[in-house]
């Protein structure tokens, strides 16, 4: 049920917020370690309008996409608390705050010297400056690009530039050495992408439409989002689907919404869809499709494997 709300929130909120068989980078996912960046990072330090002027030691952490850069940079043991979907690493001090709902006495409650949230939910941010809390607001990227440079940032302000920079030029090659592992097709495939099993998809000016577009795919969402009005996240009709005819079909609702490759060949209709007929449908890890941060190369892992099994 809640990818089903997620997704149908998607268009109003996101606009306003290497060799072929080889493992990813093992660090991927991990946790970087601390090194002397910390005791030669100098403040008081600013970016956007956060400026602090001492090395944050306790950090609430109200984004799971936040928690995962700032456990991957080395700033996990300055994390006191992350809300209720910050389910990795598992380390991560998980607690019942919101950041859907976030409460401010709940939040000052922690005695916070940074709070990071990936959106100005409720007036949060206004609320918690009144208590003199600083507040980085970290939205969902929007492209790659966004990703480092969000990384980049928490690694200023948490004392780990170091680590932040390390890890983005990790992170970079390792996908661009995903990438250029699959070889090129002279015939784009098409593809489908599911947040939910109600049809709604994201399109090609997404950060999930770009991490496709960097083998070349070509999404059949983009047809019921032209002008980019509905904020790349449109709501498809079944009829429209199966005459766009996707090659492969990618599912980002395993967990939420229990969809399978079994549960879309069931669907009324779909038989005829070439991505169902020839098996080529790939479930997604939810929480790793919808988080765009250190473990995005796993994402483009994932594709890539998927497309490597489609006959040229």
């Amino acid at each position: 049920m809640k990818r089903l709300i997620t997704a149908a929130m998607a268009v109003t909120a996101l606009a306003l917020a290497g060799c072929t068989g080889s493992d990813p980078d093992p660090t991927v996912g991990t946790t970087a370690a601390p090194d002397a960046s910390s005791a030669r990072a100098t403040y008081p330090v600013t970016v956007d309008t956060v400026t602090l002027t001492a090395r944050p030691e306790k950090i609430v952490s109200l984004s799971p996409t936040a928690t995962e850069m700032l456990f991957a940079i080395g700033a996990g043991p300055q994390v006191i608390a992350v809300d209720d979907q910050s389910n990795y690493p598992v380390e991560a001090p998980k607690t019942d705050l919101s950041g859907f709902k976030p409460n401010a006495e709940a939040i000052a409650a922690k005695d916070p010297d940074l709070v990071v949230i990936s959106g100005d939910a409720d007036g949060i941010v206004a609320q918690l400056g009144k208590l003199s809390i600083p507040v980085f607001v970290s939205p969902a990227a929007a492209t790659l690009d966004d990703t480092y440079a969000e990384i980049t940032d928490l690694g200023a302000l948490t004392g780990h530039p170091i680590e932040a920079k390390a890890l983005n030029e990790v992170r970079a090659a390792e996908i661009d050495r995903i990438v250029k592992s699959v070889p090129a097709r002279s015939k784009p495939l098409t593809y489908y992408y599911e947040l939910g099993p109600d049809l709604y998809s994201a399109t090609s000016k997404t950060f999930i439409g770009s991490i496709f577009g960097l083998f070349g795919m070509t999404n059949v969402a983009d047809a019921a989002d032209p002008d980019g009005k509905l904020g790349g996240y449109p709501q498809l009709s079944q009829e429209s689907l199966v005459k766009a005819n996707p090659d492969m079909i990618f599912l980002a609702d395993t967990k939420c919404c229990q969809q399978s490759a079994d549960t879309v060949r069931a669907r009324p209709g779909w038989s005829s869809i070439t991505a169902v007929s020839k098996n080529q449908i790939h479930p997604l890890d939810d929480d790793i499709a919808s988080r765009w941060g250190p473990r995005t190369a796993e994402l483009v892992k994932s594709v890539a494997d998927a497309v490597g099994k489609v006959p040229a």
